[in-house]
């Protein structure tokens, strides 16, 4: 018997609506199939895996480890299937008739809230001005080697690992951090966020615009940071990612026909959406459609020392 069986109240893709959460293929906190995902979090009580499967209507979900109770009772907003919570399909009677359109093809896309803020800001500080080739590896190595094994059964959670948790790597000196390519400022960052892990993690409980002034209030936390924190920790369906290198573009020529674009324009062509714009973004990554390339793609960096 499963530990939790949730009624859905319409359709759901589980992986596209947990994809946002993996950290390239390698990433060892997530493993998504057709119809069932396991996913590795920490929880107030202790770690805990959650192995959610896809039946018909229902879904049906196990979990384990020290955090298994915490971990299930915020399941239904992890996956976006509680009554407040806002999913794609929201879209489908928008005035834009290829949002419209993208709405109803993926229908089932959820927008998770996994109530994980520190799981939600490690990777997001790491993709800080780097690609993402870089910002995976330094996760892959990061879990590798300080986080710990998955909790569950050992063949149903072999090779399921924990993200580092926030103690280990505030008590690593920043120099510790090289080895994954990270610079000074960024291992800062992390070891500054870590410390306060605690008080971070109690910003699920305050209001959208709140949570965004206490994320803001951390050195080293800027608005793209924030928005890449709360549309997965909190579930905002109107955050977008203000500084990014190839969000403007695919805005601008998914919405406009124009094959460049900057944060203003982004922000201008997104505006008939707001409240919302986080879906709107989220269906045209879904797409398949990309901006044109020009010039040679972004190069990695070596470690900066500040």
């Amino acid at each position: 018997m499963p530990d939790l069986d949730l009624a859905l109240d319409g359709p759901l893709d589980l992986a596209l609506t947990l994809r946002p959460l993996v950290r390239g293929q390698a990433d060892r906190t997530i493993r998504l199939a057709p119809g069932r995902a396991l996913w590795t979090t920490r929880t107030a009580d202790g770690p805990a895996t959650l192995v959610l499967q896809h039946a018909g209507d229902r879904l049906l979900v196990e979990a384990h480890g020290p955090g298994a109770d915490r971990a299930l009772e915020r399941t239904a907003r992890v996956v976006g299937v509680v009554p407040s919570s806002t999913g794609v399909r929201d879209l489908a009677g928008v005035a834009d008739r290829r949002i419209a359109r993208l709405a109803r093809r993926f229908a089932g896309v959820r927008l998770c809230r996994t109530e994980a803020m520190f799981d939600a800001l490690l990777p997001a500080i790491l993709e800080q001005k780097v690609t993402g080739t870089e910002a995976r590896r330094a996760w892959h190595g990061l879990v590798r080697d300080h986080g710990e094994p998955a909790p569950g059964p050992p063949d149903l959670v072999a090779g399921l690992r924990l993200a580092p948790a926030p103690a280990v790597l505030a008590a690593l000196p920043y120099y510790e951090f090289h080895r994954y390519g990270l610079e000074q400022r960024r291992a800062e960052v992390i070891r500054r966020v870590a410390a306060r892990a605690a008080w971070l993690e109690a910003t699920v409980d305050l209001p959208i615009p709140e949570a965004y002034a206490r994320l803001l209030s951390v050195p080293g936390i800027g608005p793209w940071t924030a928005a890449e924190v709360a549309v997965r920790a909190l579930g905002d369906p109107d955050a977008v990612s203000v500084g990014d290198f190839h969000l403007p573009n695919l805005v601008a020529f998914a919405l406009a026909g124009e094959p460049r674009g900057d944060d203003p324009r982004m922000i201008q062509l997104l505006e008939p959406f707001r409240g919302q714009r986080a879906l709107v973004i989220r269906l045209l990554e879904l797409s398949g459609v990309r901006a044109p390339r020009f010039g040679p793609r972004c190069s990695p960096r070596g470690i900066e020392r500040i």
